[in-house]
């Protein structure tokens, strides 16, 4: 649910956005992408199936987009997902567990954590990711020529492609085209693992 749809339904506020990931992050990078890309605020809304105002919002920093609504909004405009969460980057970075920008699903229990967004001229970004089960974490196609590189740290995982996913255990490791539909399931509680998304 956007804050527009909790505001017409009279349903509470949405909560604030996660810690560390400000909203003006994803405020600022959506205004940059866009005015770079050089489509106006319908187009970009239009192209990424999501309403004008829940749009604005997020370029005004007020709204508390989702996993879902970010990747729609990346893949609208041609970008790695990392583009629009990435913080200015220090000369040494130290991140601790449970820290970090981290975005979580509307619609399963799934975190992804940026670890390191690809800089310029490499493109590969580094998450830290966590799901519960109970749900399925199911992921549309991203940028063409995406690869995903995923290892389990504990639990069990279900990942890859849709129409033929594998069970991976802790220390598996699993590489598959992001470009095409894919999902992430846990089979154990308390599963996480490191995924690489690689762009060409």
């Amino acid at each position: 649910m956007t804050d527009s749809d909790s505001k017409a339904s009279g349903a509470p506020a949405p909560a604030p956005a996660p810690v560390g990931l400000p909203r003006e992050w994803v405020a600022a990078a959506l205004r940059r992408e866009r005015t770079k890309a050089g489509i106006s605020l319908s187009e970009l809304a239009k192209r990424a199936g999501i309403a004008k105002s829940t749009l604005s919002q997020l370029e005004a920093a007020t709204g508390n987009p989702g996993i879902e609504t970010l990747w729609a909004l990346a893949v609208a405009l041609g970008v790695p997902f990392s583009v629009l969460v990435e913080s200015p980057a220090p000369p040494v970075t130290v991140i601790r567990a449970g820290e970090g920008p981290t975005m979580h699903a509307e619609q399963a229990s799934y975190a992804g954590t940026l670890l390191s967004p690809g800089p310029s001229g490499v493109r590969r970004d580094i998450y830290h990711g966590a799901v519960e089960p109970g749900s399925v974490r199911e992921s549309e196609p991203h940028i063409p020529g995406s690869v995903e590189h995923l290892i389990v740290s504990t639990g069990r995982l279900l990942a890859g492609p849709i129409d033929a996913p594998e069970e991976l255990a802790p220390g598996d490791y699993m590489s598959y085209r992001g470009d095409v539909p894919h999902l992430y399931e846990a089979l154990t509680p308390n599963t996480t693992f490191v995924l690489i998304m690689q762009h060409v």
